[in-house]
């Protein structure tokens, strides 16, 4: 059976104002105004991999410096905090954007990740702390799917696995910012500053959204002319789409391990192996700047070679980096492999979010996107849990790595198992044909 994109058809938005209009297809042109509205997307996306990485460059400040009497495993247990949120918002803002409309979803989203970020630089305690990395964490895991959303509605199909891909470009950006900050401000200024950095969106991102962003329509108020197609999480999880929903969560589940168990462990991890803190810092950049090079590597061989396969590829590159660290090799080995590393566990995700993207009708996208990314956050949130059980049972720095690095593994092979099955549904739907961006319909 071939399950095409929907018939783009135009959608009013309930305040009736036409300039409000965008249709639920992708554009058939690339306008000023949609560009307005994805460059707003991807700063605010800026803002939530600032916001994601923070923790780990001040994780060894709150064991140390804060008297909340933290241990490792403690430490771990509220790193994963904001992942328990960002999974509760990643599903439920997800069939917002579906109901509710993309803009408001979006704005939502970035005024409370916003907020209970700067909170949490006066937060008294590690469990009011680990509260408002909470809540901070539902606006965070809202945002990303939300945006895809409405990015994939901005632009044309040719263009939306490479836009897809260079717009997560921005959570590695806003890591590396993080770590460059952190060098200069926590010795300065102290582990509080890191967070009241996030007050820059609530004043002049937020803004830039109110003005640039386009509102679209839940999808249950379209034309009574309109055919009815159910949205939900029932329908992803039926046929045609059940296999395929599957293996994409199991896949961002083993993804989000390795890149987020690394943003959360790597500078206290590198202390642990004798560095300072500045150097354990750079390491973190070294890892953020090599997801920034992966951004724009795989949404050019993403397109190149359709995302499934490149994303393969690129979760096996984040294997063998990760592998090779465990055998202790040069400061400067330990650089490069780093950056292979960030190249290939963020590379995996953008291409997973722009393979959805690609796959799902419109009506279905925002939760498709919602479902992936929410449940992937099961990874996300195990992640800083794992790494400080094994470090404080004794084992050791490398146990980190051999963990994050059998998920990259794992994430490869659950990635050949969705091309199989995609390659499976063409060879008994003739009709279908690959798309310009190398992706197709499930």
């Amino acid at each position: 059976m071939n399950h095409t994109l929907p018939a783009a058809a135009p959608q009013r938005s309930s305040t009736g104002d036409p300039a409000a209009e965008i249709p639920e297809g992708p554009s058939s042109k690339f306008t000023k105004a949609s560009a307005a509205a994805v460059l707003v997307c991807w700063l605010l996306v800026v803002f939530d991999g600032y916001d994601l990485i923070v923790y780990g460059t001040v994780q060894s400040s709150l064991i140390s410096d804060t008297g909340w009497g933290l241990s490792k495993a403690t430490a771990g247990t509220i790193g994963s905090m904001a992942f328990v949120g960002m999974m509760i918002g990643a599903i439920f803002a997800g069939r917002m954007a579906d109901s509710w409309g993309r803009r408001r979803t979006i704005l939502g989203c970035a005024i409370v990740f916003s907020v209970f970020t700067v909170l949490c630089a006066f937060a008294p305690s590690a469990a009011i702390f680990g509260i408002l990395r909470l809540l901070a964490g539902i606006g965070l895991g809202g945002l990303v799917p939300s945006a895809n959303a409405l990015v994939a509605e901005l632009v044309p199909s040719k263009w939306r696995s490479i836009v897809a891909t260079l717009m997560m470009s921005g959570v590695p950006i806003g890591g590396s910012i993080a770590a460059v900050v952190g060098i200069q401000m926590i010795p300065a200024f102290g582990w509080e500053s890191m967070f009241l950095v996030a007050v820059l969106a609530l004043l002049i991102v937020v803004p830039l959204g109110l003005k640039y962003l386009p509102e679209t329509l839940a999808a249950g108020t379209a034309s009574s002319t309109t055919v009815s197609r159910p949205a939900g999480f029932k329908s992803l999880l039926r046929a045609p789409y059940l296999g395929i929903s599957v293996l994409f969560a199991v896949a961002t589940i083993a993804t989000l391990f390795a890149w987020y168990g690394l943003g959360t462990w790597l500078p206290n991890l590198m202390q642990l192996a004798g560095y300072n803190l500045g150097s354990a810092l750079t390491f973190a950049l070294a890892l953020n700047l090599g997801a920034v090079a992966g951004s724009v590597i795989t949404a050019w061989a993403g397109t190149r070679f359709g995302p499934i396969p490149t994303a393969i590829a690129a979760a096996a590159v984040a294997a063998g980096a990760l592998l090779v660290l465990v055998t202790g090799p040069s400061v400067t080995i330990v650089y490069l492999m780093l950056v292979l590393a960030g190249v290939g566990t963020h590379g995996t995700q953008c291409l997973i979010i722009a393979a959805v993207a690609s796959h799902y009708p419109g009506h279905l996208r925002g939760t498709a996107l919602g479902w992936a990314l929410g449940t992937g956050r099961i990874g996300a949130v195990a992640a800083p849990q794992v790494g400080g059980l094994l470090l404080a049972a004794g084992l050791g720095v490398n146990s980190n790595f051999l963990a994050f690095d059998g998920a990259a593994a794992i994430a490869a092979v659950l990635l050949a198992a969705v091309g199989l099955k995609l390659a499976s549904k063409l060879s008994t739907s003739p009709s279908i044909h690959p798309s310009p961006t190398g992706a197709n319909n499930v």
